[in-house]
């Protein structure tokens, strides 16, 4: 049997990642599936965690620490937000117990940020941020997080001021299947962040962000008068959606000391390109290296050695 110290959960809308960790903080066994908040709120939570944590011979004892939608109001047990500004010292003292179970289950609280005419939420992006702040040391930073929905954070010291979220991944996906677009990205390929159309698009909707219907629409035209290729076309669209992130992330930043980028994959490499091409110093922690730092740092303040 594993002589494991916790397992540590990042439970998405529909993605499920486990990893059994030891008393030295090295990962034992890992577990990757699709079985995300939407498969689990049909088949049960309990159920799904209980058959991954078997296939790692997990003792019955193990505690276990879980960020993400698990914790929402249509997951598991809602964990509830702390309020911004938040210290992220906070937020594993702030984890609820799942009841009624045979093991020690912990779920870690989500952020908010209450300002009425900015009124956000995360959740799951709290303990990335947790495990990426140990990286950044004192001062200010402008932390961003790219997804379907991405996450940019005033952290200063280990203080959450605030954050915005920008629908950058939905509307790319809305927009390319949904939309005139479409007819132009069709059967686009892969593109990567020197790509000249990805580069010149981000370029001109940071420095245009106020046109931005107006650039997405240049898309279409681009295809029309000047052959623009589908895998170009499909480049222009990120390129100006990322661009116009950048540009009303850095607005709302103030003064700050650096960028933090936590962010893995092709994705990632993305708004790295990005963020380099707006002469900024970037600099970059593995999206999945946060979360399980994040994930560490938390069991260990709720369950000291």
């Amino acid at each position: 049997m594993t002589a494991g110290y916790y397992a540590a959960v990042d439970w998405g809308t529909t993605s499920f990642r486990l990893w059994l960790v030891g008393e030295d903080g090295a990962v034992l066994a890992e577990r990757r599936s699709a079985e995300g908040m939407t498969t689990a709120a049909k088949v049960g939570f309990h159920a799904v965690l209980d058959t991954h944590l078997a296939a790692t011979d997990a003792p019955g004892h193990l505690p276990i620490i879980i960020c993400g939608m698990a914790g929402a109001r249509q997951g598991w047990r809602e964990a509830g937000y702390l309020d911004t500004p938040a210290a992220l010292t906070a937020i594993a003292g702030n984890a609820i117990c799942v009841p009624d179970v045979d093991r020690d289950i912990r779920i870690l609280p989500g952020l908010a940020q209450r300002d009425m005419r900015h009124p956000d939420v995360m959740r799951g992006e709290e303990t990335q941020l947790l495990g990426a702040a140990g990286t950044l040391g004192t001062g200010r930073h402008l932390v961003c997080m790219p997804g379907t929905h991405s996450k940019w954070v005033r952290l200063n010291g280990d203080t959450v001021e605030g954050f915005s979220t920008f629908m950058t991944g939905e509307l790319f996906d809305v927009v390319s299947r949904h939309s005139i677009l479409s007819h132009a990205l069709a059967d686009g390929g892969v593109f990567a962040g020197n790509d000249p159309a990805f580069v010149e698009a981000v370029s001109e909707s940071a420095r245009n962000p106020a046109l931005a219907t107006n650039l997405l629409f240049s898309v279409r035209a681009g295809q029309l008068l000047h052959r623009l290729s589908a895998t170009d076309a499909k480049a222009r669209l990120s390129g100006t959606l990322i661009g116009i992130e950048i540009a009303g992330a850095l607005a709302t930043a103030g003064s700050i000391d650096g960028i933090c980028l936590v962010a893995s994959g092709p994705l990632g490499a993305l708004y790295h390109a990005a963020l380099q091409n707006q002469g900024l110093k970037v600099q970059h922690v593995d999206a999945d290296d946060a979360v399980r730092a994040g994930l560490s740092a938390a069991a260990c303040a709720i369950w000291p050695l």
